[in-house]
């Protein structure tokens, strides 16, 4: 649940004139950025956010539900947000949080999306970024499936067989045809005798 000020749900249910949207651009390593689509700079958590036409509100608030879904937002390039950083990895896997904020009162503000950057591009004279939510954490697979059949992938490090002079090997995946096709019946990555639905 979000900490919104009283004074600034008072402001967003009347639709105050005063409202603007921040993005602060958190890279893993290195200052914080910051941008807002109010035509002044703003001090917003202490992140200096300068004017800018290419971040857009409407692309990250659609992801602003439960949906873990993707979200693409795009800016022009300039001399912190530029090609170089980006082709040498300096947003890579960046956190960036989206604000409202009352431009008359930068202090009051609430963060209504926070997202990572999966993706980020440049297109012509512009970026493009991909990002996930929060929610997306929890489509991540972890841990493994148990199951009677192996889950490796033949002559890969888990199932550690020698595919020198075997081209065109391939395994059902199966107890028996690890034991008699590649005598390799030690690395099985399965779990044969586990019962089944019976």
């Amino acid at each position: 649940m979000r900490d919104v000020p009283e004074e600034m749900v008072a402001r967003i249910e009347s639709g105050a004139a005063t409202l603007c949207h921040v993005w602060l651009l958190r890279p893993k390593v290195g200052e914080a950025l910051g941008f807002t689509d109010h035509d002044r700079l703003l001090v917003v958590q202490g992140v200096e956010c300068r004017p800018t036409s290419g971040w857009t509100a409407g692309a990250v608030e659609a992801a602003t539900g439960l949906a873990p879904g993707d979200v693409t937002i795009g800016g022009g390039l300039d001399e912190e947000l530029s090609e170089a950083e980006i082709l040498a990895g300096r947003f890579d896997g960046a956190k960036v949080e989206t604000w409202r904020v009352d431009w008359a009162r930068p202090e009051l503000a609430v963060r209504i999306w926070v997202g990572d950057i999966t993706r980020i591009r440049r297109d012509g004279e512009a970026f493009i970024a991909e990002l996930v939510g929060p929610m997306a954490a929890l489509e991540r697979m972890v841990g493994r499936t148990y199951g009677r059949q192996c889950d490796a992938v033949l002559g890969d490090g888990r199932c550690r067989v020698d595919l020198t002079g075997r081209e065109g090997a391939t395994c059902d995946r199966q107890w028996a045809t690890c034991g008699s096709a590649f005598d390799n019946q030690i690395n099985f990555q399965g779990f044969p005798d586990i019962p089944g639905d019976d």
